[in-house]
């Protein structure tokens, strides 16, 4: 076993011959370790910055990631989406997730902050708890605080806007709020972030673990039932549940929480979470609309399916796209099922096929369901979609196997000429799965277009029938120069 590098998917002795064979082609063995380590290690640690608004939680996003992305203004509550970054401190990296967006004037601080907290107690596996150490600990703080220790998270503290000595001491007083050390820092100067970080990385863990797939002794699969709100999710988890376990109301978002539920169906049982959430209260709607997507994101990373359900009686929305991507993204099994199929007249139909094929392209691969969860028509295919999803997502191709595909597809569909040069895929292997994730060892860079390609080819040979694929590549560079990846 190679004491250096954790080797993805692959076993002792593939991962021996694999090595070889990238010396053989030219490729620094530490490069090509690193890459399969990257590739295979599935989801990286994330870190959520929490606070109130207008603590400088996008400030210092931006100082951890080391560029301006997130949004930063001088008034409270600019970050409305959930946002996400790629970080690296001291060689490792992890993902930070900014966590703005509430609205002061529509649910009120309190509120706000909770459900920002919820959120990261739900999906992160390390908190930076932003407070203004020139304000001090606010009420709206403690409340963060209750949720934080209640939620058994590592969380470090981060006294911001300390822009010189003398705002060392009132960093001080923050060791009121029982989190530990306050870490003085001011992220629009850089002061302290150092010191910060060091502590972040201690309080990540080196790998996540993952949350999904009941834990080792493989208990029921989770599924996460998704969806923009009234699309019938809960009608769906009665229906399924075959009694009422869910409030369900012709008014859009009656559901507040998600609800686990343990499901026995087809034989086997499974763990359904449903995922609505917009309250009932009209004026409250544009704010709890986004908590809401908090929840459902949460959702989203404790379960292996996405199960997402898109009213058929209507025209596929932009919300639909972005709740799809947000699977995908998540790296989630996938399956579509369009609810209330029996409302559908034969003009809708056609209409709604031709939806489908300009609209769900970016998840052709995924197995359709055509249900409905108030007559139950058509329910008995979700099981056996949900097998075919898991099947997919759990697939694992042998690198010899792997290889003798790419040199078939190398000769028979090279890579265009670009500058006068042809770049060439020299070997690959399968890192991970959950889902299945590659990488590609190449003479030159690879086209998005190839890429695509690739993916394509890949589906049509091995599979992989409702999970999206991860594929990575790496270039080999002149003698001498650094290995980079593309």
């Amino acid at each position: 076993m190679n004491d250096q590098h954790d080797h993805g998917a692959l076993g002792d002795a593939e991962y021996a011959e694999f090595m070889e064979l990238a010396a053989e082609e030219g490729f620094d063995p530490e490069e090509v370790g690193d890459a399969i380590e990257e590739a295979g290690h599935g989801p990286l640690p994330v870190l959520a910055v929490v606070g109130r608004p207008n603590v400088g939680k996008s400030t210092l996003v931006n100082r951890i990631i080391g560029r301006r992305e997130a949004v930063v203004e001088d008034k409270p509550g600019v970050t409305r989406d959930r946002v996400t970054y790629e970080a690296e401190w001291a060689g490792r990296r992890f993902k930070v997730v900014d966590t703005g967006g509430w609205e002061q004037d529509v649910l009120g601080i309190d509120a706000a902050v909770a459900a920002q907290a919820e959120y990261a107690i739900e999906t992160a596996d390390a908190v930076v708890f932003v407070v203004d150490s020139k304000v001090g600990a606010t009420d709206s703080d403690e409340a963060v605080v209750k949720l934080l220790r209640r939620a058994g998270k590592p969380v470090v503290l981060c006294a911001n806007k300390v822009d010189g000595q003398s705002g060392e001491a009132d960093a001080a007083t923050l060791w009121s709020l029982g989190l530990g050390m306050p870490y003085p820092v001011s992220s629009l100067h850089g002061r302290g972030t150092g010191d910060l970080l060091d502590a972040v990385l201690e309080a990540l863990p080196e790998a996540p673990a993952q949350s999904f797939g009941g834990g080792p002794l493989g208990g029921p699969r989770r599924i996460a039932l998704i969806g923009r709100p009234n699309v019938g999710k809960s009608s769906l988890l009665n229906k399924v549940a075959r009694e009422e376990r869910v409030v369900v109301n012709e008014l859009a978002g009656t559901t507040r929480d998600p609800v686990d539920e343990l499901i026995e169906l087809g034989g086997v049982t499974w763990k359904f979470v449903d995922t609505a959430g917009i309250r009932k209260r009209v004026h409250l709607q544009q704010g709890a609309d986004y908590y809401a997507s908090l929840r459902t994101a949460a959702a989203v990373e404790k379960a292996e399916v996405a199960v997402i359900l898109i009213d058929s009686s209507e025209n596929i929305s932009v919300q639909d796209q972005r709740i799809i991507t947000m699977a995908v993204e998540a790296g989630r099994a996938v399956v579509i099922a369009y609810n209330k199929w029996d409302q559908l007249d034969e003009e809708r139909r056609y209409y709604l096929e031709r939806e489908i094929e300009t609209e769900m392209q970016q998840v052709s691969w995924a197995p359709r369901v055509n249900v409905s969860a108030k007559t139950g028509r058509h329910m008995e295919k979700l099981v056996p979609a949900i097998e075919a999803a898991l099947a997919g997502w759990e697939t694992r191709v042998p690198t010899g196997r792997l290889n003798a595909f790419l040199g078939e597809i190398v000769a028979a569909h090279p890579h265009p000429i670009r500058g006068g040069k042809q770049p060439r895929i020299l070997f690959g292997t399968q890192a991970g799965s959950k889902p299945p994730r590659f990488v590609l060892f190449a003479s030159g860079f690879l086209e998005h277009g190839y890429r695509r390609f690739i993916e394509r080819r890949l589906r049509e040979e091995f599979g992989f029938e409702g999970t999206p694929i991860h594929i990575s590549v790496r270039v080999r560079e002149k003698r001498g120069a650094q290995h980079k990846k593309k």
